[in-house]
Protein backbone atom coordinates (compact mmCIF):
# COMPACT_ATOMS: atom_id res chain seq x y z
CA UNK A 1 0.00 0.00 0.00
CA UNK A 2 0.94 3.63 -0.46
CA UNK A 3 1.07 5.22 3.00
CA UNK A 4 1.63 8.89 3.82
CA UNK A 5 2.67 9.78 7.36
CA UNK A 6 2.34 13.39 8.45
CA UNK A 7 4.99 14.21 11.03
CA UNK A 8 8.53 12.85 11.35
CA UNK A 9 8.63 12.82 15.13
CA UNK A 10 9.57 9.58 16.90
CA UNK A 11 6.07 8.09 16.62
CA UNK A 12 5.60 8.89 12.95
CA UNK A 13 9.06 7.54 12.16
CA UNK A 14 8.54 4.41 14.26
CA UNK A 15 5.26 3.68 12.46
CA UNK A 16 7.03 4.37 9.16
CA UNK A 17 9.81 1.98 10.08
CA UNK A 18 7.38 -0.84 10.89
CA UNK A 19 5.29 -0.26 7.77
CA UNK A 20 8.26 0.04 5.42
CA UNK A 21 9.75 -3.08 6.98
CA UNK A 22 6.57 -4.88 5.92
CA UNK A 23 6.97 -3.82 2.31
CA UNK A 24 4.68 -0.80 2.08
CA UNK A 25 5.58 2.34 0.19
CA UNK A 26 5.98 4.85 3.02
CA UNK A 27 6.46 8.60 2.67
CA UNK A 28 6.88 10.77 5.76
CA UNK A 29 6.32 14.53 5.58
CA UNK A 30 7.89 16.87 8.15
CA UNK A 31 7.08 20.57 8.29
CA UNK A 32 10.39 21.58 9.90
CA UNK A 33 13.68 21.81 8.04
CA UNK A 34 15.31 19.13 10.21
CA UNK A 35 14.05 16.04 12.01
CA UNK A 36 14.21 16.35 15.80
CA UNK A 37 14.13 20.14 16.09
CA UNK A 38 12.88 22.17 17.80
CA UNK A 39 13.10 20.14 21.01
CA UNK A 40 9.83 20.23 22.97
CA UNK A 41 10.26 17.33 25.39
CA UNK A 42 12.23 16.52 28.54
CA UNK A 43 13.40 13.27 26.97
CA UNK A 44 12.70 10.74 29.75
CA UNK A 45 12.02 7.10 28.88
CA UNK A 46 10.99 4.58 31.51
CA UNK A 47 12.56 1.14 31.44
CA UNK A 48 9.41 -0.03 29.60
CA UNK A 49 11.19 1.28 26.51
CA UNK A 50 13.35 -1.86 26.59
CA UNK A 51 10.38 -3.83 25.25
CA UNK A 52 10.90 -2.31 21.78
CA UNK A 53 14.39 -3.85 21.46
CA UNK A 54 15.90 -0.58 20.27
CA UNK A 55 19.37 -0.04 21.81
CA UNK A 56 19.48 3.30 23.66
CA UNK A 57 23.24 3.86 23.28
CA UNK A 58 23.05 6.04 20.12
CA UNK A 59 20.90 8.67 21.84
CA UNK A 60 21.48 8.09 25.57
CA UNK A 61 22.52 11.10 27.65
CA UNK A 62 22.20 9.67 31.15
CA UNK A 63 20.74 6.77 33.13
CA UNK A 64 18.59 7.47 36.19
CA UNK A 65 18.35 5.16 39.22
CA UNK A 66 16.31 7.21 41.70
CA UNK A 67 13.47 9.74 41.78
CA UNK A 68 13.33 12.15 44.71
CA UNK A 69 9.79 13.36 45.45
CA UNK A 70 9.22 16.53 47.47
CA UNK A 71 5.90 17.73 48.86
CA UNK A 72 5.70 20.93 50.96
CA UNK A 73 6.63 19.14 54.20
CA UNK A 74 7.62 15.65 53.19
CA UNK A 75 9.95 13.77 50.87
CA UNK A 76 10.84 10.27 49.67
CA UNK A 77 13.08 8.46 47.23
CA UNK A 78 11.85 5.78 44.83
CA UNK A 79 14.26 3.56 42.93
CA UNK A 80 13.48 3.57 39.20
CA UNK A 81 15.65 2.91 36.17
CA UNK A 82 15.01 5.51 33.49
CA UNK A 83 16.81 6.86 30.44
CA UNK A 84 17.51 10.51 29.69
CA UNK A 85 17.87 10.85 25.94
CA UNK A 86 18.84 13.50 23.44
CA UNK A 87 15.57 14.01 21.61
CA UNK A 88 17.25 15.24 18.44
CA UNK A 89 19.40 12.09 18.26
CA UNK A 90 16.46 9.90 19.32
CA UNK A 91 14.16 11.27 16.63
CA UNK A 92 16.87 10.99 13.99
CA UNK A 93 17.69 7.43 15.04
CA UNK A 94 14.10 6.36 14.45
CA UNK A 95 14.07 8.33 11.19
CA UNK A 96 17.20 6.46 10.09
CA UNK A 97 15.54 3.14 10.98
CA UNK A 98 12.58 4.08 8.79
CA UNK A 99 14.85 5.11 5.91
CA UNK A 100 16.90 1.93 6.27
CA UNK A 101 13.73 -0.05 5.48
CA UNK A 102 12.94 2.07 2.43
CA UNK A 103 10.77 4.88 3.81
CA UNK A 104 11.25 8.35 2.29
CA UNK A 105 11.30 11.44 4.51
CA UNK A 106 10.62 14.90 3.11
CA UNK A 107 11.42 17.88 5.35
CA UNK A 108 10.00 21.37 4.72
CA UNK A 109 6.70 19.80 3.72
CA UNK A 110 3.52 21.07 5.41
CA UNK A 111 0.18 19.31 5.37
CA UNK A 112 -2.30 21.83 3.95
CA UNK A 113 -5.70 20.26 3.40
CA UNK A 114 -7.81 17.36 2.21
CA UNK A 115 -9.57 17.57 -1.15
CA UNK A 116 -11.89 14.65 -1.73
CA UNK A 117 -9.75 11.53 -1.64
CA UNK A 118 -6.55 13.50 -2.06
CA UNK A 119 -4.35 15.28 0.45
CA UNK A 120 -2.34 18.38 -0.33
CA UNK A 121 1.11 19.03 1.13
CA UNK A 122 3.28 22.03 0.43
CA UNK A 123 6.98 22.00 -0.29
CA UNK A 124 7.78 25.22 1.54
CA UNK A 125 11.31 25.36 0.16
CA UNK A 126 9.93 25.51 -3.40
CA UNK A 127 6.58 27.09 -2.51
CA UNK A 128 4.88 24.26 -4.39
CA UNK A 129 1.69 22.34 -3.60
CA UNK A 130 1.73 18.58 -4.10
CA UNK A 131 -1.44 16.50 -4.56
CA UNK A 132 -1.28 12.92 -3.27
CA UNK A 133 -3.65 9.95 -3.26
CA UNK A 134 -2.31 7.57 -0.62
CA UNK A 135 -4.18 4.44 0.39
CA UNK A 136 -3.68 5.35 4.05
CA UNK A 137 -2.82 8.56 5.88
CA UNK A 138 -1.33 8.52 9.37
CA UNK A 139 -1.61 11.74 11.39
CA UNK A 140 1.43 12.01 13.65
CA UNK A 141 1.63 15.78 13.55
CA UNK A 142 1.36 16.78 17.18
CA UNK A 143 -1.27 17.98 19.64
CA UNK A 144 -2.88 20.53 17.31
CA UNK A 145 -2.84 18.06 14.35
CA UNK A 146 -3.94 19.86 11.17
CA UNK A 147 -4.34 16.44 9.57
CA UNK A 148 -6.83 15.22 12.16
CA UNK A 149 -8.76 18.48 11.77
CA UNK A 150 -8.83 18.14 7.98
CA UNK A 151 -10.20 14.61 8.18
CA UNK A 152 -12.97 15.81 10.50
CA UNK A 153 -12.31 13.95 13.72
CA UNK A 154 -10.29 16.35 15.83
CA UNK A 155 -12.03 16.36 19.21
CA UNK A 156 -12.81 19.98 20.10
CA UNK A 157 -13.08 19.24 23.83
CA UNK A 158 -9.33 18.65 24.00
CA UNK A 159 -7.27 20.45 26.63
CA UNK A 160 -3.55 21.15 26.56
CA UNK A 161 -0.75 21.96 28.95
CA UNK A 162 2.07 24.35 28.16
CA UNK A 163 5.43 22.93 29.17
CA UNK A 164 8.38 25.24 29.85
CA UNK A 165 11.89 23.92 30.33
CA UNK A 166 15.44 25.23 30.54
CA UNK A 167 18.94 23.81 30.53
CA UNK A 168 20.75 25.00 33.66
CA UNK A 169 24.19 24.64 35.17
CA UNK A 170 24.88 23.64 38.76
CA UNK A 171 25.85 20.66 40.90
CA UNK A 172 23.62 17.61 40.53
CA UNK A 173 23.42 13.97 41.49
CA UNK A 174 23.64 12.58 37.94
CA UNK A 175 21.47 9.55 38.64
CA UNK A 176 18.59 11.20 40.53
CA UNK A 177 15.59 13.11 39.17
CA UNK A 178 14.01 15.59 41.59
CA UNK A 179 10.26 16.27 41.42
CA UNK A 180 8.46 18.99 43.38
CA UNK A 181 4.74 18.88 44.22
CA UNK A 182 2.51 21.45 45.87
CA UNK A 183 0.26 24.37 45.01
CA UNK A 184 3.01 26.93 45.47
CA UNK A 185 5.31 25.08 43.07
CA UNK A 186 3.03 23.78 40.31
CA UNK A 187 -0.70 23.44 41.05
CA UNK A 188 -2.10 20.12 39.81
CA UNK A 189 1.17 18.79 38.42
CA UNK A 190 4.85 19.11 39.39
CA UNK A 191 8.19 20.71 38.61
CA UNK A 192 11.24 18.65 37.70
CA UNK A 193 15.02 18.78 37.79
CA UNK A 194 16.36 16.12 35.44
CA UNK A 195 20.16 15.78 35.38
CA UNK A 196 22.10 15.35 32.17
CA UNK A 197 25.37 15.15 34.14
CA UNK A 198 26.92 16.34 37.39
CA UNK A 199 26.95 19.91 36.04
CA UNK A 200 23.85 20.32 33.80
CA UNK A 201 20.15 19.57 34.20
CA UNK A 202 16.81 20.03 32.46
CA UNK A 203 14.48 22.03 34.70
CA UNK A 204 10.83 22.56 33.92
CA UNK A 205 7.15 22.40 34.73
CA UNK A 206 3.83 22.35 32.87
CA UNK A 207 0.49 24.05 33.51
CA UNK A 208 -2.71 24.71 31.60
CA UNK A 209 -2.18 28.44 32.07
CA UNK A 210 0.43 30.83 33.50
CA UNK A 211 3.17 28.24 32.99
CA UNK A 212 5.87 30.78 32.17
CA UNK A 213 5.38 32.93 35.27
CA UNK A 214 5.24 29.87 37.53
CA UNK A 215 8.36 28.49 35.86
CA UNK A 216 10.25 31.75 36.40
CA UNK A 217 9.22 31.72 40.06
CA UNK A 218 10.50 28.15 40.47
CA UNK A 219 13.78 28.96 38.73
CA UNK A 220 14.33 31.93 41.04
CA UNK A 221 13.55 29.93 44.17
CA UNK A 222 15.99 27.21 43.11
CA UNK A 223 18.68 29.72 42.15
CA UNK A 224 18.88 28.55 38.52
CA UNK A 225 19.74 30.60 35.46
CA UNK A 226 18.60 29.35 32.06
CA UNK A 227 21.24 28.78 29.41
CA UNK A 228 18.73 27.46 26.87
CA UNK A 229 14.92 27.60 26.87
CA UNK A 230 12.35 25.20 25.43
CA UNK A 231 8.54 25.28 25.40
CA UNK A 232 5.76 23.25 23.86
CA UNK A 233 2.12 22.23 23.87
CA UNK A 234 1.32 18.93 25.59
CA UNK A 235 -2.14 17.34 25.22
CA UNK A 236 -4.24 15.92 28.02
CA UNK A 237 -5.58 12.47 27.15
CA UNK A 238 -9.10 12.78 25.73
CA UNK A 239 -11.09 9.52 25.87
CA UNK A 240 -13.55 10.88 23.28
CA UNK A 241 -10.90 11.15 20.58
CA UNK A 242 -11.48 8.63 17.79
CA UNK A 243 -8.42 7.03 16.22
CA UNK A 244 -9.61 6.41 12.66
CA UNK A 245 -11.83 8.18 10.16
CA UNK A 246 -12.06 7.29 6.47
CA UNK A 247 -8.52 6.18 5.55
CA UNK A 248 -6.78 8.24 8.24
CA UNK A 249 -5.34 6.93 11.51
CA UNK A 250 -4.14 9.26 14.27
CA UNK A 251 -1.28 8.41 16.64
CA UNK A 252 0.95 9.96 19.30
CA UNK A 253 0.33 13.47 20.62
CA UNK A 254 -2.10 14.03 17.74
CA UNK A 255 -4.32 11.38 19.35
CA UNK A 256 -3.77 12.74 22.92
CA UNK A 257 -2.26 9.42 24.04
CA UNK A 258 -0.16 11.05 26.74
CA UNK A 259 -0.03 10.05 30.40
CA UNK A 260 -2.04 12.75 32.19
CA UNK A 261 -0.07 12.37 35.44
CA UNK A 262 3.37 13.01 33.94
CA UNK A 263 2.68 14.24 30.38
CA UNK A 264 5.04 11.61 28.97
CA UNK A 265 3.85 9.82 25.88
CA UNK A 266 6.63 8.12 23.95
CA UNK A 267 6.20 4.55 25.25
CA UNK A 268 2.37 4.38 24.98
CA UNK A 269 2.48 6.07 21.58
CA UNK A 270 5.03 3.56 20.27
CA UNK A 271 2.77 0.77 21.52
CA UNK A 272 -0.07 2.55 19.78
CA UNK A 273 1.92 2.69 16.52
CA UNK A 274 2.48 -1.08 16.70
CA UNK A 275 -1.25 -1.65 17.11
CA UNK A 276 -2.07 0.64 14.17
CA UNK A 277 0.35 -1.30 11.97
CA UNK A 278 -1.24 -4.58 13.06
CA UNK A 279 -4.71 -3.18 12.26
CA UNK A 280 -3.56 -2.13 8.80
CA UNK A 281 -2.04 -5.52 8.09
CA UNK A 282 -4.89 -7.61 9.45
CA UNK A 283 -7.92 -5.37 8.88
CA UNK A 284 -8.64 -5.08 12.60
CA UNK A 285 -10.73 -2.43 14.34
CA UNK A 286 -8.40 0.15 15.87
CA UNK A 287 -10.82 1.23 18.60
CA UNK A 288 -11.22 -2.26 20.06
CA UNK A 289 -7.54 -3.17 19.62
CA UNK A 290 -6.51 -0.05 21.52
CA UNK A 291 -8.57 -0.99 24.60
CA UNK A 292 -5.61 -2.07 26.81
CA UNK A 293 -3.72 1.19 26.25
CA UNK A 294 -6.93 3.21 26.55
CA UNK A 295 -7.49 1.70 30.01
CA UNK A 296 -4.00 2.79 31.06
CA UNK A 297 -4.62 6.30 29.77
CA UNK A 298 -7.91 6.50 31.69
CA UNK A 299 -6.21 5.50 34.94
CA UNK A 300 -3.72 8.33 34.50
CA UNK A 301 -6.56 10.73 33.68
CA UNK A 302 -8.55 9.80 36.79
CA UNK A 303 -5.48 10.19 39.00
CA UNK A 304 -4.72 13.56 37.47
CA UNK A 305 -8.28 14.75 38.12
CA UNK A 306 -7.70 13.86 41.77
CA UNK A 307 -4.34 15.67 41.86
CA UNK A 308 -5.90 18.85 40.47
CA UNK A 309 -8.04 19.05 43.65
CA UNK A 310 -5.17 18.37 46.05
CA UNK A 311 -4.26 20.70 48.89
CA UNK A 312 -0.68 20.82 50.15
CA UNK A 313 -1.81 18.65 53.07
CA UNK A 314 -3.01 16.04 50.59
CA UNK A 315 0.38 16.07 48.85
CA UNK A 316 2.10 15.56 52.20
CA UNK A 317 -0.20 12.65 53.03
CA UNK A 318 0.33 11.04 49.64
CA UNK A 319 4.11 11.26 49.90
CA UNK A 320 3.90 9.89 53.43
CA UNK A 321 1.87 6.88 52.29
CA UNK A 322 4.18 6.17 49.33
CA UNK A 323 7.20 6.50 51.63
CA UNK A 324 6.23 3.29 53.44
CA UNK A 325 8.52 0.44 52.48
CA UNK A 326 5.60 -1.80 51.49
CA UNK A 327 4.42 0.87 49.01
CA UNK A 328 7.88 1.76 47.76
CA UNK A 329 8.30 -1.89 46.81
CA UNK A 330 5.23 -1.58 44.57
CA UNK A 331 6.47 1.64 42.93
CA UNK A 332 9.86 0.04 42.32
CA UNK A 333 8.27 -3.00 40.67
CA UNK A 334 5.97 -1.22 38.19
CA UNK A 335 6.71 1.79 36.02
CA UNK A 336 4.23 4.61 35.40
CA UNK A 337 3.77 3.18 31.89
CA UNK A 338 2.08 0.23 33.58
CA UNK A 339 -0.28 2.03 36.02
CA UNK A 340 -3.06 -0.51 36.54
CA UNK A 341 -1.09 -3.11 38.55
CA UNK A 342 0.75 -0.27 40.29
CA UNK A 343 -2.50 1.30 41.53
CA UNK A 344 -4.19 -2.00 42.40
CA UNK A 345 -1.23 -3.34 44.38
CA UNK A 346 -0.74 -0.02 46.15
CA UNK A 347 -4.42 0.03 47.19
CA UNK A 348 -4.21 -3.52 48.51
CA UNK A 349 -1.27 -2.60 50.72
CA UNK A 350 -2.48 0.86 51.77
CA UNK A 351 -6.30 1.26 51.72
CA UNK A 352 -6.00 4.94 52.75
CA UNK A 353 -5.14 5.77 49.13
CA UNK A 354 -8.85 5.21 48.41
CA UNK A 355 -9.73 8.27 50.50
CA UNK A 356 -8.36 10.51 47.74
CA UNK A 357 -11.02 9.17 45.36
CA UNK A 358 -13.49 11.63 46.91
CA UNK A 359 -12.03 14.29 44.60
CA UNK A 360 -13.34 12.46 41.56
CA UNK A 361 -16.85 13.42 42.62
CA UNK A 362 -16.26 17.09 43.49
Amino acid sequence: MDISIIGAGPIGCYAGYLLAQSGHKVTIFENHSHVGVPIQCTGILTSEFDRFNIPVTPFLVNTIHNINVYSPKNQLTVSQKEYIVCRTKFDNHLADLAKSEGATIHVNHNFLRKEGKQIVVKNTALNKEIYLSPDIVIAADGPLSPTTKAFGFYEKSRKNYVGVQAIVEGTFDPHTIKTYFGNEVCPGLFAWVTPESTTTARVGLAMKEKARSQFEKFMKEQGFTASYMQAGTIPVYNPKQKLKHDNCYVIGDASTYVKATTLGGIVPAMQQAEIVVDCIHNNKDIESEMTPIRKQMKVHLHIQKIFEKFSDTDWDRLVGYVGQKKIQNVFEKYTRDNPIPLVMNALLREPRFALFAKYLFK
